[in-house]
């Protein structure tokens, strides 16, 4: 049943304005595990296909796949034996789906975002091309901006040197925002404290705005929510007790301001840890179209290469004082330079984790 749902859903969605050219030009399925709406990561990977299809000549659908993981798998399937040459999905749970739906379509290929496949267990996913993102450098810079603001003499900044982090899941791409966060924090200021919190979901934000209110309540001036759909929560709860947080993935201040009308939220939101999925997605798309995308392999996208970073936009230009942002400017041409090396949650032991995150509890 859920097979056929998956493919009602797909035919929907190209009756709803997405045709599929069955002549020379490349057809491309972006298979999401979850749904747009989220201001962040999976509208970005959607922003990568459109401006894919406006500026490469691409077709392409969207598939928003829902938020039961025991629709993804079957989902990927019926999509993958479907009329495109390439298929895109992301997020770490879709990894084990890709490696078995790639090795049963080896004339297919696949391009996987924010996780990849196990090159060494599977060496015959010769048609699957893997995009990392080094989350953790951009999250350094959003825990030293955070670590600038509280106890700064900005409106709403208190005291305390307490700033917050929400997770959506307890795992290792999320850590690797806490880890960054907690060091470029610790960077600025080694007394600062950080709340953490997970939310076991990506996709409630009344969960993310509980859990913020919390923290605000705590003593946080700035929340940080690493958690898509639930973070929008966050957000809402900075505007209602009029303290500060940084967005994710996307430009969020950017995006309630300009495409919401919601101003009144954007002015709460200082900046966001850039994750440029689809400035990421429209490279790969490219480079496949040209005949070198290095299918068989994992490439890992960071500041270097213009994927991660903070957003720098009006807001944030005015709220933030220019002296912060210079020192944040510092701090990123020091990572760039080797000078400054971000720690990442990948390869630490559990042990090393729960440690750090002991080491900053208030």
């Amino acid at each position: 049943m859920k097979r056929v749902l998956c493919l009602a859903v797909l035919v929907l969605g190209v009756i709803g304005g997405v045709s599929i050219a069955y002549g020379d030009q490349l057809k491309v399925a972006l298979f999401l595990p979850g749904n747009l709406g989220d201001m962040g990561f999976f509208d970005s990977a959607a922003r990568g296909v459109t401006m894919a299809a406006e500026d490469l000549g691409i077709q392409y659908t969207i598939i928003e796949a829902g938020p039961d993981p025991a629709a993804w798998g079957p989902g990927l399937e019926d999509v993958a034996y479907g009329p495109y040459d390439v298929i895109i999905t992301g997020a770490p749970p879709m990894a084990t789906h890709v490696e078995r739906v790639a090795a049963l379509l080896p004339d297919k290929h696949f391009i996987l975002f924010d996780t990849q496949v196990d090159y060494e267990r599977h060496p015959e996913l010769t048609n699957v091309y893997s995009i990392l993102y080094k989350q953790n450098e951009g999250a350094f810079l959003a825990g030293a901006l955070a670590a600038l603001v509280t106890t700064s003499d900005m409106p709403k900044a208190n005291p305390e040197p307490i700033i917050g982090f929400i997770g959506g899941q307890d795992y290792p791409i999320i850590n690797d925002f806490l880890v960054g966060y907690i060091q470029g924090a610790q960077y600025i200021n080694p007394a600062v404290k950080v709340l953490i919190a997970y939310a076991g979901t990506f996709s409630d934000p009344a969960k993310g705005k509980e859990l913020a209110l919390a923290q605000y309540r705590a003593g946080a001036d700035v929340v940080f929510p690493a958690a898509a759909m639930t973070g929008l929560g966050a957000l809402e709860a900075a505007k209602e007790v009029d303290k500060y947080a940084i967005g994710v993935d996307d430009d969020q201040a950017l995006i309630f301001a300009e495409k919401l009308g919601d101003t009144e939220t954007a002015e709460h939101i200082l900046s966001s840890a850039l994750k440029k999925v689809d400035v990421s997605l429209f490279h790969a798309l490219k480079l496949h179209m040209t005949g070198k995308l290095p299918y068989g392999q994992a490439e890992a996208w960071g500041i270097a290469e213009g994927a991660v970073g903070l957003a720098d936009n009006s807001i944030y230009r005015t709220h933030v004082p220019e002296s912060f942002r210079k020192t944040l400017t510092e701090l990123e041409q020091k990572i760039l330079a080797g000078e400054i090396v971000v720690r990442s949650a990948f390869g630490m032991a559990p042990q090393e984790l729960d440690a750090m995150r002991q080491a900053v509890k208030p």
